[in-house]
This record gives structure tokens, sequence and C-alpha cells, in this order.
């Protein structure tokens, strides 16, 4: 995943600062260093960084902090605020309306995946309910509107271009009037690739701008592209009003950093990042959740967010009790594996769990792993009920161990693997024993009188123990806003 080496680097640091037995201006000094030069590194603009430090140290001022201070919490605070500072320009981007024509124009570098992101972000507003169209204005690409109509087509998305007309201007004013007959209510206007040195190139995208007049200018930004990002991302917010920004690729393996200076030469909020070559491969950008993700503090309103997406609304408070009870079974897993296969790269969703980093996932292995959970559920397919649902691994004896391998046409090393890795899971799950979910008429009443002592009753206590007990907790809860985030961080809320 990009920018996991960079949130690998950052939790190193926080975890040798952590480590250290007095925490003054030295141990301070040399973990900015660290975070310094992974952001350096990660192809994130100097300046941006030199920035970051500095207001880190104004953060954290030795002088002014009474001895009884937990300082550690203080430093990981700054670290975290100044890093959501950098992704967040505090201002929101327009937001579509139901039933009202919105004009969205998509700028970008050559190669960025602009028409590809265009489908996307069609495909996720038509399942939210909006009435979408697609107009290609790219007449420079071969080839881009038959790529266009081909995504189109298969989202089942009206859209609009031609093969005779040259001029882009025409094709986009012609496309935007005809559906806004039609009363779609969100157009979605798909420009030519270009940087900043084609200077006829930037003419014309800012005269489709001053033709279509579009509510929005969505820039999409390649997260591989580096050092170039910020000079890149600064022409074309001279030229049109780019209002927010779409970071794709973010399944690669690139630094990534350079995507994190786009932002700040738009001053322009990040929306969504697409996170790999599928339609529903399109998350929905969250600063708060995406840096706690980054530093290996896992986004549970997220995972949440992904759970309440993929099961059915009837088995929801199922799984909810099933993970209160802490009782694992090989039935479980093979649910959960369904459900994990529905999520997405599984890399991505395992970043989701505190004490988890993207990282941990190896460069590359994201399918191999999807393809294991796929042998896992086959072996599992040759077992009877009664073997899947105990908890009991001592059930599992050499002779049926070799029954399901010659069912499911594997070896028996792989039985066993998948055996350890259930055995592996169920330590992990029996962590989130106790976890207490409150009835759907009491969450009224307790995200109204929330507080940290609250939470930690809801919270199993290992749970609490890994996060960093209670004052962790508080932390969190400053960080995450609200007590009803924070509710759905654990499974509460109302949804």
């Amino acid at each position: 995943m990009v920018l996991s080496e960079l949130g690998g680097s950052i939790s190193r640091a926080l975890q040798q600062m952590s480590n250290a037995t007095i925490i003054d201006e030295k141990v301070l000094n040399e973990c900015l260093n660290e975070i310094t030069r992974a952001l350096l590194q990660s192809d994130v603009q100097f300046k941006l960084v030199r920035d970051m430090q500095t207001n880190i140290k104004k953060l954290v001022n030795f002088d002014d902090l009474a001895a009884g201070h937990n300082k550690r919490k203080i430093i990981q605070q700054a670290i975290f605020q100044e890093l959501c500072k950098m992704l967040d320009p505090g201002k929101p981007s327009f937001t579509p309306k139901k039933g009202k024509a919105s004009v969205v124009m998509f700028v970008g570098l050559q190669g960025s995946g602009k028409t590809t992101t265009c489908t996307k972000y069609a495909y996720y507003h038509q399942k939210k309910g909006w009435k979408p169209a697609l107009v290609c204005a790219d007449t420079f690409r071969a080839g881009a509107f038959d790529q266009l109509k081909q995504n189109a087509t298969k989202a089942k998305i009206p859209f609009y271009g031609s093969y005779m007309e040259s001029d882009p201007v025409k094709i986009a004013v012609e496309g935007v009037e005809r559906f806004k007959k039609e009363n779609c209510d969100l157009i979605i206007v798909d420009t030519s690739g270009r940087h900043k040195q084609e200077a006829a190139l930037f003419e014309e995208m800012r005269q489709v701008s001053e033709a279509t007049r579009p509510d929005l200018v969505i820039f999409v930004m390649d997260s591989s592209i580096g050092q170039a990002a910020f000079d890149q991302a600064q022409a074309f917010k001279q030229s049109v009003a780019v209002g927010a920004v779409i970071i794709t690729k973010m399944d690669g393996h690139a630094k990534g950093g350079g995507a994190l200076s786009a932002v700040a030469a738009t001053k322009s909020p990040v929306i969504f990042i697409g996170t790999g070559e599928h339609m529903d491969e399109f998350e929905v950008f969250d600063v708060k959740p995406f840096v706690s993700r980054l530093l290996g503090m896992g986004d549970w309103s997220g995972f949440m967010d992904k759970i309440h997406e993929v099961v059915p609304m009837d088995q929801q408070p199922e799984l909810l009790q099933k993970l209160s009870e802490g009782n694992f079974t090989l039935r479980i897993m093979y649910e959960q594996f369904q459900n994990i296969l529905k999520m997405g790269p599984i890399g991505q969703v395992f970043s989701m769990l505190p004490g988890f980093s993207a990282e941990l996932m190896p460069k590359g292995r994201e399918k191999e792993s999807q393809a294991k959970i796929k042998r896992y559920m086959t072996m599992m397919d040759s077992m009877t009920n009664e073997e899947l649902d105990t908890s009991n691994p001592k059930l599992m004896n050499e002779s049926r161990i070799m029954r399901i391998a010659r069912g499911s046409g594997r070896q028996v090393r792989e039985v066993m693997e998948m055996l350890e890795e259930y055995k592996r899971l169920a330590k992990i799950w029996s962590k989130m024993k106790g976890l207490k979910i409150p009835k759907k008429g009491e969450m009224s009443a307790l995200s109204r009188n929330m507080n940290a002592q609250h939470m930690s009753k809801i919270i199993p206590q290992q749970m609490l123990k890994q996060i960093g007990g209670m004052g962790a907790l508080q932390n969190l809860m400053k960080q995450v806003g609200n007590n009803k985030d924070m509710l759905g961080m654990f499974g509460g809320g109302d949804k």
C-alpha cells in the first residue's frame, strides 16, 4: 500500500520515543529527525516538512509543561495533529445534491487514471441514489472515448462523446445540455490529460471550464508522481478553480508523499482515494482515520463502516454478539473470510485494525493473501457441520484432516496450515470478549453522556490495554472529535 513505508517509519520513530526512559528535548529532536527523514524520503515537499517540524516544537514546549504532564502523549498528539493539518486545508469541498443538476469537471496529468476515476466517482454516487452521466471531452488521447464508453457501459451509466468532433468545448457543452434535459443530477466531464508545460492544453481546459461552468473541479493525482507534485498541482490551481483532489493508485508501492504535497498546493481537500483497478475500489477520504491508519493506530470507524456495508442488516446484531462472546469457530472464520473478500483489498482492511499497519502486509502479496483465503474456504467446504461449529481444535484429528485434504484436493500440510491460521485468529478474536453492545434504545442517552470513563466500560480490557490505557483513550476521543463517532468505532451508534 502507498505510504505504508512512511507510516511504518513514523510508527517506529514514535515507538523509539516511547521506549526512552526520560522524554526531553533531545529525545523529541531525535524523533522529529526520524519523521522528517521519512517524509522527505517519501517525496513530501521540503517546506511542508520544515513547517510541520516547527509547529510540533511550538506545540511541545518543555518549559511550559508541568511535571505531571504525559509528554509521550502530548508529542504523539502533536504529530497526529500536524499530519492531519498537512492533509486538511480546513475547508470542505462542494457536495452535489440529489435532484439538482451539478456539473463536475475532472482535470489532471496524463496517465493519472482520470477516465477510470470519472467512472468510479459516477458509480459511487449511482449506488447512493444519484443519477450520474459521463461526458468525454478528451479529444487529444486516442481511445479516450472508447475507454469511457466501455467503463460507462459496464457500470450502466449514460455517456456522451463523439468520434467525429474534435472541439472538446463543443462536446462538453452539448453533453452537459443533453443530460440536464434528461434530468441527470450529476454530470461528470472528463477532460484531456496535460502537464504545466503544455500551454495550449491548459488554455483548452480553461475554455471547457468557462463553457460548462462546473460546480466542482476535481484534480486527479497519481500517488506515484513524486517531488514534481507540488508544482504541477499549483499550475492546475492557477488555471482553473480546483476545489477537490482525488488520489489514485493507492494500492501501488510508490512512496506517495508527493500526493500530500498536492493538497498543500491546491489548498483543496482530498475527497476520495482510488485503491485498485476495479469499480468499487474507491474510498471516501477522511483525514483523521487515514492518519490514524498511517500511524498503525487503526480506523475502527472505517472498519465498522465496512462491516455495515458487506454484512446484511439482519446479520449485524448476530456478528456483534459473536464478537462480544469471543467464541470463534471455523464457520465464523468462513463467514468473516467471505466478508473480507467483499470488503476489498485485504491489506487495506487489516490496516484499519489497531496494532496492524499496512506495512505488515508484504509488498505485492495482497493478491497472494486473497488466493490463500479462497484456498482455505475450499478446504472448509469439505468439512462437516460438527467440524465447522466446534471451538475445540482437538476435534480435528489426523483422519479428519486427511479426509478434508482429499475432499478439497489440497495437501495435508495445507489443511494443517489453515488450522494454525484458525488458532491464530481465534486468539485475536478472544480479545473482543466482553465487548458490551448497547441496545438501540440506550444509544441516544449513551451518546449524550459518553466520556472516557463510560467508554472504558464498553471496551474489552485487553483492547483498552492495547490502545494504551485510560489516558490514551481520552486523547483518542478528543482526536475523533465527537462521542457519536466514538460509539460508531466500537459497533454502537445509530447507523
